[in-house]
């Protein structure tokens, strides 16, 4: 059965400390590996294998693999052709992540390693506070023993030191967890880290490193799912108070909220394709939730809360193969389209006055739903109305323009109040009572 085992999460504060061990790290030549599906992968010191799901069947990778066309790589990534080998993801992933466009100066594990050990010395165990850019973040551990969790936090604290310009990033925790199953030591998953934070390949990223760029990629999934899946929308709409603020949880979904197994194939992708797989997956997930519930099993719930546990509890739904058919079957934009969706949300996140630096706080509709009154909509449907703008109009408060009830039925009054506003939303009641 996929994602059996739970997974292990913990959430920082600012004032957590943690026991930092360290021991020798063993080097590997990638060049010489051998793809024996038999065999675990050399971060086999990082795992607890009675957490591990085994692999469905074994298979055998071809050595040229990563030779061929980018077209072909990516269909068989989503066919989950690695998935049936701990050790052939353990040899693909480090080969996969060089191929990623970054930076000229990133670091890699020869600078982890002098970071390392001048941060935490030779033997000796002390003490060191998580960056400060994860307070509140989860820190998923999977299928890590001890000393894998361990080596989780040095290599979280010594990407805070070595990247000072990250100040919120929730997805960078998981990620690291992941790869660190399949790292031959600390020093390969830092460099994995590094890259994929390091990244400037045009139109594309893999992680969001403030809150600014956070958000904008959540109003840019509320966008998404407005799109593509009306039907979930609506009722999301209907069961909360806060459609956007529902939509902030979204990464939640994937990372921690997946069970290992599926967390692991959706990573397979990801680390070819970038943040437009995690839109996909998480589409996927909201289409699948929609059939699964009614709207009257929703009333009274946290949606919020739903929607975790029903990532959590997938594998009782669809496989992992299934998830990843439905997720790439939906027609979505490009990733330059979805590029400038994105710039378009950050730039009205700076008008709203979010800033690069900002601490994530709380975040509310700019509709004031306890005191809102209207002759042709009620509170509810209003609601529902806002929930169809695009995010990044939603966040600031409408205006009343023109209103026949207070300015008449002149078309020319109405005009000449409208004017030099935009987008404006105009609603209408019939004589029949019709919206």
């Amino acid at each position: 059965v996929l994602g059996s085992s739970p997974v292990t999460i913990v959430v920082t504060s600012e004032a957590d400390t943690w026991d930092i061990d360290t021991w020798d790290i063993d080097t590997w030549d990638v060049d010489t590996w051998d793809v024996d599906t038999s065999s675990r992968p050399g971060s086999a010191q990082f795992v607890d294998w009675d957490k591990m799901p085994e692999p469905q069947q074994p298979a055998q990778l071809p050595r040229d693999i990563l030779s061929k066309p980018p077209k072909e790589l990516k269909r068989l990534a989503r066919e989950g052709c690695w998935a049936s080998s701990h050790a052939g993801r353990a040899g693909l992933y480090p080969r996969l992540i060089q191929r990623v466009s970054c930076r000229l100066v990133t670091p890699d594990a020869l600078v982890y390693r002098d970071v390392a050990s001048r941060l935490f010395g030779k033997p000796s165990v002390s003490s060191h506070p998580l960056p400060e850019f994860l307070q509140g973040c989860p820190v998923p551990t999977y299928c890590l023993n001890p000393r894998g969790v361990t080596a989780l936090k040095k290599i979280l604290i010594c990407v805070g030191s070595l990247f000072p310009d990250i100040t919120y990033s929730p997805l960078l925790p998981a990620l690291a967890a992941l790869l660190l199953h399949y790292s031959e030591d600390e020093a390969q998953c830092f460099e994995s880290v590094s890259r994929l934070l390091a990244s400037n390949a045009p139109h594309a990223s893999y992680i969001d490193q403030s809150f600014l760029a956070h958000q904008a990629s959540c109003m840019t999934f509320g966008d998404l799912a407005n799109k593509h899946c009306p039907a979930a929308h609506k009722l999301i709409a209907g069961a909360s108070d806060n459609v956007l603020e529902v939509y902030s949880q979204w990464l939640s979904w994937l990372f921690p909220g997946l069970p290992f197994a599926f967390a692991v194939r959706v990573l397979d992708v990801f680390l070819l394709e970038g943040q437009k797989v995690l839109f996909r997956v998480a589409l996927a997930l909201l289409k699948l939730y929609r059939l699964s519930v009614a709207s009257a099993e929703l009333e009274g719930t946290d949606i919020k809360v739903e929607l975790r546990a029903f990532a959590q509890n997938i594998a009782e739904h669809v496989t992992a193969n299934k998830l990843l058919e439905r997720a790439f079957g939906i027609r979505l934009f490009s990733r330059k389209e979805i590029w400038l969706l994105q710039m378009a949300n950050r730039k009205a996140l700076v008008e709203r006055g979010i800033t690069m630096v900002q601490r994530r706080p709380s975040f509310h509709l700019a509709v004031d739903m306890q005191n809102f009154s209207s002759g042709t909509v009620t509170a509810q449907e209003m609601r529902l109305i806002w929930s169809w703008i695009p995010e990044r109009f939603s966040l600031f408060p409408p205006l009343l323009l023109f209103s026949t009830s207070q300015d008449g039925c002149s078309l020319q009054r109405f005009y000449t109040c409208c004017e030099g506003y935009e987008p404006t939303v105009l609603l209408i009641k019939t004589t029949e009572g019709e919206v």
